[in-house]
């Protein structure tokens, strides 16, 4: 099984946040934290990405049940 690391801009795409949001939301412990790929860059696998994203679908379902 490969693991696709997705950078900020797809993460950003994905989520619809903005990068100030998305780093509250890491600060806060409510999103991934990102994996340090080098130095100066970071990533997302993209299996956390989904799954968060998951996760807030599925709370808006529960909410309307």
């Amino acid at each position: 099984m490969s693991t696709r690391i997705l950078p900020i801009d797809a993460v950003l795409d994905r989520t619809g946040l903005s990068r100030r949001t998305l780093y509250q939301e890491i600060s806060d412990g409510r999103f991934p934290r990102p994996i340090q790929l080098t130095a100066r860059r970071v990533g997302w696998p993209e299996a956390d990405i989904e799954a968060w994203l998951q996760a807030r679908i599925d709370a808006r379902d529960r909410a309307a049940a």
